[in-house]
């Protein structure tokens, strides 16, 4: 979790992409979480890698070992110092690159449910999507084995793309594979990636199979970042694990369409919230609409028609606007 997140700005200028909330949690958290419960085993320790301190500081430090912790596991922290690919940050967490690991990128948020297989050495998880073309694909062989990856093919090779999220049976193995691409210095587009790594193990003749993803939700910008939102709150509605609104929320005059989640000290007043509408703590929400919305915590709206729109931490907005997209600590009024 080392990116800028650049295409989610201004949301990812202040706060890093993985820690911006998602139906109420962080994608991070998320994240990590859901691959917990596909993998129905303990986990000893869980690695995050991330940028410069400057950006990554502690508070993300400490978050991210809370999150660890909560799941019984060690938090490993590491830095990947420059952006030399998804192979090269993988790398930075050698000391952990032992037994059996997932590795994930931590921009992306899944539901799944099904078992590992056993016979495999590795499983790269994948979604079933309607344009492979634009994509990286898995080619199969007729023994449903993953033979080869295949980057945005031209030609139709399968429909099964690759989500960014690994598991290997012994991630010794991968490793010492990387460190052969690093000592190499064997890059594609400027980066060593995992890739490499991985096409080097099937030379050697292991197991790779597929886990297929349900959902596959991206973060990446605004508007996906919202489909997001909404799925997982219609999710987390059906799943009904997960207290949705606070009892802390104060409602005057108000009605909440669900599916919402409403962090704690929220005020509404005279409004209509949702469907579809995250709204994080210590907000205050007055004379207004707000629906398939993304509201971080400490902001005030007044007189406002939202739709489709992402607001950031400590905003100050009055005003008839709608579709917006606005960053942490600004004011329109």
């Amino acid at each position: 979790m080392a990116g800028r997140g650049s295409r989610l700005r201004p949301h990812s200028l202040t706060v890093p992409k993985p820690l911006i909330p998602v139906a109420g949690q962080p994608i991070v958290h998320r994240l990590v979480k859901d691959i917990a419960k596909v993998l129905k085993q303990p986990i000893d320790e869980i690695a995050f890698v991330l940028g410069d301190p400057a950006w990554f500081g502690d508070d993300v430090v400490n978050s991210l070992k809370d999150l660890a912790t909560s799941l019984g596991a060690k938090p490993s922290i590491y830095r990947q110092d420059q952006p030399l690919g998804t192979g090269h940050a993988i790398m930075c967490a050698k000391p952990s690159l032992s037994g059996p690991a997932v590795v994930a990128y931590a921009d992306t948020l899944i539901r799944a449910e099904f078992d590992l297989d056993p016979t495999a050495d590795s499983v790269i998880w994948t979604k079933k999507v309607d344009n492979p073309e634009a994509y990286g694909v898995v080619k199969l062989n007729t023994n449903d084995d993953i033979v080869e990856l295949v980057e945005k093919p031209e030609t139709f090779v399968s429909n099964q793309a690759v989500i960014g999220i690994y598991y290997f049976k012994d991630v010794a193995v991968l490793k010492d594979k990387l460190q052969e691409v690093l000592d190499e210095n064997v890059m594609n587009g400027g980066e060593y990636q995992i890739n490499d790594g991985i096409k080097r193990m099937m030379v050697e003749g292991k197991v790779f199979k597929t886990g297929t993803v349900d959902e596959w939700m991206d973060c990446g910008n605004k508007n996906v970042t919202l489909e997001t939102n909404a799925k997982m709150l219609g999710f987390l509605k059906a799943d009904g694990e997960e207290k949705m609104i606070s009892d802390s929320v104060q409602s005057i005059n108000s009605t909440v369409i669900e599916p919402c989640f409403i962090g704690e000290n929220v005020v509404l007043q005279n409004s209509t919230i949702g469907p579809n509408v995250s709204i994080g703590n210590n907000c205050v929400i007055d004379n207004s609409s707000v629906k398939n919305s993304l509201i971080q915590t400490y902001t005030n709206i007044k007189n406002a028609n939202l739709d489709q729109a992402m607001i950031g931490n400590h905003v100050k907005y009055n005003g008839n606007f709608k579709a917006i997209s606005i960053g942490d600590y600004s004011a329109l009024e």
